[in-house]
């Protein structure tokens, strides 16, 4: 490819999500503690989860992978934008723009992806009781973690392959913390009606899927649950699902509002603000979710304490 049809920058301009200065010991303060509990709750699930020997299974396999996708997904934007407002340097490097791209668009996939993996397990576990030892042998949960890394890889090559085409000139201030596709989809001075469309295709495929999965798997868990005569198998099957539905809804609903907040707002900064719930919000309450609504996460965790403890 050649260089003059990469970029005639070499840095952008992050604004971040306020300039006013007596705000930034405040948004300082708040997102290292955000970010400091996001990382020990979801280290808490995958030491819970690789300690006891109880939690071996499928779904808590599946669980301690997605806490660490979420480690991931956080540290990509939230070190950067400490980094901001402590040094008030808020340059970020083309190059280190597209990592940040990739990253942020590989570990949101496979988020994605997990969720659906997750819903397909409560799926067997419920609606074919009597196979899920089979299928959801321990071959087929690492074959399916491992397709959703490569795919997730591949999402992410997508978005970076669309903005290493974009010409960025003039006008390289970025009205948010982070490197997003929207963001640079709006600072290039090239023609990008190709790429908002291929855009919007990728999203449409890569999202549309992992939805659908997820849709048809918990509409064949209610009309299963609903042909259980007791009340009590009901609950029973509801609640093993009860914290994976939190997590859906809170993952598609922040990403819908970060969505709905740039189409509908003509303020640049409020997508910004809408972005907090979606990249640092959501991955630190999911951890609390499983916590506090699942008995299992929460007596393994007890037992890993009361051993740490004693030694």
């Amino acid at each position: 490819m050649e260089p003059q049809n990469i970029t005639h920058v070499s840095e952008f301009l992050l604004l971040g999500l306020s300039d006013n200065p007596e705000w930034q010991t405040l948004l300082f303060g708040t997102f290292l503690s955000m970010y400091l509990v996001t990382g020990l709750g979801n280290l808490l699930i995958i030491l819970a989860v690789t300690s006891d020997s109880y939690l071996h299974t499928p779904m808590y396999f599946f669980l301690s992978n997605l806490s660490l996708a979420d480690i991931g997904f956080i540290s990509t934007t939230v070190p950067k934008m400490l980094n901001d407002i402590h040094t008030h340097h808020k340059i970020i490097s083309y190059v280190d723009c597209l990592i940040q791209l990739c990253l942020l668009n590989f570990f949101g996939c496979i988020d994605s992806l997990l969720l659906t993996t997750m819903a397909y397990d409560r799926f067997a576990a419920i609606c074919l009781p009597l196979h899920y030892p089979v299928i959801m042998n321990p071959r087929l949960c690492g074959l399916l973690v491992l397709v959703s890394f490569f795919i997730s890889l591949f999402y992410s090559q997508l978005h970076c392959f669309m903005m290493l085409q974009l010409t960025f000139c003039t006008d390289v201030e970025i009205p948010s913390f982070f490197c997003d596709t929207p963001q640079l989809l709006n600072l290039a001075c090239s023609d990008t009606s190709t790429n908002t469309i291929l855009v919007y295709c990728i999203c449409a495929i890569f999202g549309g899927v992992p939805v659908s999965g997820i849709f048809f798997s918990y509409m064949r868990i209610t009309s299963s649950i609903l042909r259980v005569p007791s009340s009590g198998g009901r609950y029973k099957a509801l609640s093993t699902c009860g914290s994976h539905l939190s997590v859906i809804c809170l993952f598609y609903g922040t990403g819908l509002g970060v969505y709905l907040s740039s189409v509908v707002s003509h303020s640049l900064r409020s997508g910004a603000v809408a972005s907090v719930m979606y990249v640092i919000v959501t991955p630190m309450l999911n951890p609390f979710i499983y916590i506090l609504r699942n008995s299992d996460i929460k007596k393994a965790l007890q037992r890993l304490l009361s051993r740490t403890a004693y030694f």
